[in-house]
């Protein structure tokens, strides 16, 4: 029997199949056009700029960097770009721009769907692209949204400009798309945004502009490098003339004035604008710094305002400095043949807080180049003897102590080291202020080997000296290896009563409209020297200056309360002086970055601490408070004989105000300095007359 209804059955099957498709389609679509809209929507799942950041956004001038007072110092990246707001932009300007790149501005949402559909009816018909259809809002987003994908030609950011076009006419208004426009565009030879362009190319700013020159730069738009005037002034001419045409067919301008201006001759500015880079050596770590505080946000951070911890005249006295003094050194300097050079470094901070007013790396900037002041590790020689002497003071010496400054032999590891003073003079018995005075080496040796050269390695790296110090007997006369920043940073306890600092260099960051970013936090503080212990040592330290190997300094005419120390490695590959004062310390370093003698009798007191001097007479001004340095309290003032360290009687020649912390004190009077034979006989004769005069009186 035959089953009529099984065909039926297999066509009814049939059409279900069909619309289970149909409905598999659907839905695949449907989630196509979800995802293809969530694709565009988070451009491209990149995420779309908020409205907030596209109403903030500027286009980038550079980062500035600001000094402690608010005077710029230089920027953090370089852009020759000079926003103007659109109202001092001439309307011949702006018609230029729009007549050549977006003749519908004012008329469409973003996108001129006109001109895409004429742009892709000709890229149809001649099966590639001939013709695009950018407007002036998708090439602004172009440059300030989508640089990632300028140099790209395809399907995928065309639909994200077109989504970010869309809300950029949504957010600001044609105005501020224009403004921002002009400010941004590439128009050749570095220069970016009319202003920058106008001044590279006409010498003068985009408002005093003629009708020519305002074509000549609307006809860059297209090419900045294809039509430059300079480089290429017949297609420059050519493209001006066609703006002009386009302006006058868009009413902008008359066809009669269109055609006279056309006559001019192209009429640029002799010489390119080339405004001045801040080379300092000071930027490098300051972008550092931003870069380490920011993070990841400093990339899309745009311009920031950096205030930084420097003074900027002191950080141009010591670049000064540096430059002038290495000059004076290497013509001091015997000829070699590998040319090399004398380098030079300086820092300078507040002992109070660790803030860093000067920094120096060489007698050149470069930029991102090697950086003296933070990364040369030398022997500091001669001024790490203050940590020797600092941690005698603290083991309960005082500075009437009397040191031995005699030939002296050590034994070290199996081997005799006999460390000799400069210029092989001895002092004999000297009081602690006089041997660090006159830098004496087999003093300071001596000392350190009864103080232990643990101990003073320990001072100095509690107050700020990072580097590896080996506790062996010449530690005593800076051999270790530190580079400028350690060295300064640790003499500021001696400054300000004993507290360790943490070098800085900026105090906070902000965004372009003044929110700030970040703060440098509050620093915290470590006793790491007794104030008893501080004042001593830098009265000490004020003698070398007003009349020991520092002295240099007093005779260029520096005047206040002023410590420091003169530092000479045993060769003469480096000379240092590092000076303080209440509200400064600033170290200098001369010598070649391959360490070998600088020149015959080489001496931080005379090649270093006249820079330093310099440096402070030109670049600081801010003078020590009322009452700097005062002792603390419970130090006991005497006056001895500066030779021998006995309180002083009306006799002695060299005296000398000390300061002592109680228990320490000498007792005993001088006794090597008398009064004259002829005194001595003058009082005798007067004592053996009133004896004689009780006599008779008896009698």
């Amino acid at each position: 029997m035959i089953d009529w209804h099984r065909p039926i059955e297999w066509l009814t099957q049939g059409e279900q199949r069909w619309r289970h498709l149909g409905l598999l389609m659907l839905g695949l679509g449907l989630t196509f056009a979800l995802a293809l809209i969530s694709w565009v929507g988070t451009c491209g799942f990149y995420g779309c700029p908020s409205t907030a950041q596209i109403q903030a956004f500027r286009p980038s001038e550079g980062s500035r960097v600001l000094d402690r007072s608010g005077k710029p110092i230089g920027r953090l990246t370089y852009v020759r770009r000079i926003n103007v707001p659109v109202a001092s932009v001439p309307r011949s300007v702006r018609a230029a721009f729009i007549a050549t790149e977006d003749r519908r501005f004012y008329y469409h949402g973003g996108v001129d769907w006109r001109s895409a559909g004429r742009a892709l009816a000709r890229n149809l018909s001649e099966i590639s692209v001939r013709e695009g259809f950018s407007t002036i809002t998708m090439q602004l987003v172009r440059n300030a949204f989508l640089p990632h994908l300028s140099s790209e030609r395809s399907l995928r950011r065309k639909l994200i400009e077109l989504e970010l076009a869309r809300r950029l006419e949504r957010t600001l208004t044609k105005q501020q798309i224009l403004e921002t426009y002009l400010n941004i565009l590439y128009l050749g030879n570095g220069a970016y945004g009319v202003e920058a362009a106008s001044r590279d190319l006409f010498g003068k700013g985009v408002g005093r502009l003629s009708l020519a020159e305002a074509a000549t730069l609307a006809g860059l738009a297209k090419g900045p490098s294809l039509y430059a005037p300079r480089r290429h002034p017949d297609r420059a001419r050519a493209r001006r003339d066609l703006v002009l045409s386009l302006m006058a067919q868009e009413g902008y301008i008359t066809a009669e004035l269109a055609a006279r201006t056309r006559q001019e001759p192209l009429r640029l500015a002799q010489a390119e604008r080339r405004p001045p880079q801040n080379r300092s050596d000071a930027l490098d770590p300051i972008r550092q710094a931003v870069d380490s505080v920011l993070s990841r946000d400093a990339a899309t951070a745009g311009d920031l305002v950096v205030h930084s911890t420097l003074d900027a005249e002191a950080q141009q006295a010591a670049e000064r400095a540096v430059r002038i003094q290495g000059a004076a050194i290497q013509r001091q300097a015997p000829r070699s043949r590998s040319k090399a050079e004398i380098e030079g470094a300086v820092v300078a901070l507040d002992p109070r807080t660790g803030e860093i007013r000067a920094l120096v790396g060489g007698r050149r900037s470069v930029r991102r180049g090697f950086n003296r002041a933070l990364a040369a590790r030398r022997q500091p020689g001669s001024a790490f003897k203050p940590f020797v002497y600092a941690a005698a003071l603290a083991a309960g010496y005082s500075p009437a102590t009397i040191l031995d400054d005699s030939p002296v032999e050590i034994e070290d590891v199996g081997r005799i080291w006999r460390p000799e003073n400069f210029g092989g003079e001895y002092g004999g018995q000297l009081t602690l202020r006089r041997a660090l005075m006159r830098s004496a080496n087999a003093a300071t040796v001596r000392l350190s080997q009864a103080v232990g050269e643990k101990r003073v390695a320990e001072l100095a790296h509690r107050s700020g000296i990072q580097s590896r110090m080996d506790a062996v007997p010449s530690l005593a006369l800076g051999a270790l290896e530190v580079t400028p920043l350690e060295l300064v940073a640790a003499y500021a306890p001696f400054a300000n009563g004993g507290v360790r600092v943490q070098p800085s260099i900026v105090s906070r960051i902000e965004a372009a409209d003044g929110t700030v970013l970040w703060r440098a936090p509050a620093r915290e503080t470590e006793q790491v020297l007794g104030r008893a212990e501080a004042f001593q040592i830098t009265s000490m330290l004020q003698s070398v200056v007003d009349g020991g190997t520092g002295r240099v300094v007093r005779r260029m005419g520096v005047r206040g309360p002023v410590a420091g120390k003169t530092g000479t490695t045993n060769n003469g590959a480096d000379v240092w002086f590092i000076g303080y004062t209440p509200t400064l310390v600033a170290g200098f370093w001369f010598g070649y970055d391959s360490p070998r003698p600088i020149s015959a009798n080489a001496s931080g007191g005379r090649l270093a601490a006249p820079a330093w001097a310099t440096f402070y007479l030109d670049g600081w001004h801010e003078r020590s408070p009322t009452g700097s340095w005062r002792p603390p309290a419970g130090l006991i003032e005497r006056s001895i004989d500066a030779s021998n360290g006995e309180l002083a009687n009306e006799w002695c020649p060299d005296t000398q105000r000390e300061w002592f912390k109680d228990g320490t004190e000498p007792t005993s009077i001088c006794r090597t300095h008398n009064a004259p034979l002829l005194d001595q006989l003058e009082e005798l004769g007067r004592k053996i007359g009133k004896v004689l005069e009780r006599i008779f009186e008896g009698l």
